[in-house]
């Protein structure tokens, strides 16, 4: 039995021997172009994320307790200064006007009637024909007659201007952000009526976290990127909010700047803030072969190119980063385009 199972274990068959560990596969260089990989200092930059906001936000709002009677425009429309926004019903103040004017006639008739009878007593008492009250009574009624027609003046201006709001005006050149009231609405005095914001004026408001505040002050330049419009445009730092999140410990930073059109409110951008140079490793796109999920480069290893796995990183300008794998001064092959097509 034990003979049996020595046999079945081959202890009676000839052993095949090991196979010599030889290493990675080798072709000679030949005439292949070789390409030194080399270190260059880069400028580093972090990212702030915010959201692009007006400079001149505006909440256009009613003075006045009255009807709506018409709302002349809507969302997304431009509107210059003194265009009629909102137009409420003014049937009552034009009422008031109108008697407020009636009563400036009336103290204006009373002013010059007391005037002609200043004029007369002052008259005879001068001839010595009216006693001292009487010129003191004229004078005291002329006195009176003038600030009765002053006060009528002032009402009536104030009647004007209660009317003007009924005509809600643009205080400035816009954009209408959003109307809040439509026709046939009653508002109130400080009622919202129309936002409005101005779009030659935009601004980034990013958070910054603490340790990169302080690279910043105000008056700096910075470049700021728009991600929906895949620009990146210079920005100046208005502000630095002297006041830091509790919960995320960053700082709000306000960035303005010449944007071109098309740079809306509300719009995702990018703070970049400039950092320290970095040195990194970088070899020729071209030299890199794809295999599998591995990248791969062929090393020259004296008259021999030997294949050899790297882990890449970013790309610049048809070079690319290399993070492991290789080393400064090492030369690897950069194939011919009729040989990469071939391969």
């Amino acid at each position: 039995i034990v003979v049996l199972m020595m046999w079945l274990k081959g202890f009676f068959h000839p052993k095949v021997g090991a196979a010599p560990v030889e290493g990675p596969a080798a072709r000679p260089v030949g005439d292949t172009p070789l390409v030194e990989a080399r270190l260059i200092k880069i400028p580093r930059a972090e990212s702030a994320v915010g959201s692009v906001q007006a400079v001149h936000e505006m909440s256009v709002a009613s003075k006045i307790l009255a009807k709506v009677l018409a709302v002349n425009v809507k969302a997304g429309q431009q509107v210059k200064k003194g265009d009629v926004l909102v137009q409420l019903d003014d049937a009552d103040l034009r009422a008031k006007r109108q008697q407020a004017a009636a009563a400036v006639d009336a103290a204006r008739a009373a002013r010059d009637q007391a005037k002609i009878e200043h004029a007369r007593v002052s008259s005879l008492f001068e001839q010595n024909s009216a006693a001292r009250i009487e010129l003191d009574r004229v004078i005291t009624a002329l006195k009176s007659a003038e600030a009765d027609l002053e006060r009528a003046e002032q009402a009536l201006k104030e009647a004007e201007t209660v009317l003007g709001y009924a005509t809600v005006q643009a205080p400035t050149d816009g954009v209408v952000v959003d109307k809040r009231v439509e026709a046939g609405d009653t508002v109130v005095p400080g009622q919202v009526l129309v936002n409005l914001y101005d779009p030659k004026r935009m601004q980034l408001v990013a958070s910054v976290r603490e340790s990169l505040t302080h690279r910043l002050k105000t008056g700096q330049s910075i470049k700021v990127g728009v991600d929906a419009l895949d620009l990146v445009c210079d920005g100046q730092v208005s502000e630095i909010v002297p006041a830091s999140d509790v919960t995320s410990r960053s700082f709000l930073v306000k960035v303005t700047g010449p944007c071109p059109p098309g740079v809306y409110a509300g719009m995702f951008g990018r703070l970049i803030i400039a950092l320290d140079q970095e040195e990194i490793l970088m070899i020729p796109q071209t030299a890199v072969r794809r295999v599998g999920q591995l990248d791969t480069v062929d090393v020259a290893d004296g008259e021999f190119l030997r294949r050899r796995v790297v882990q890449l990183g970013r790309g610049f300008d048809g070079n690319v980063q290399v993070l492991s794998g290789l080393s400064a001064g090492e030369r690897v092959a950069v194939p011919s385009a009729a040989t990469r097509e071939g391969a």
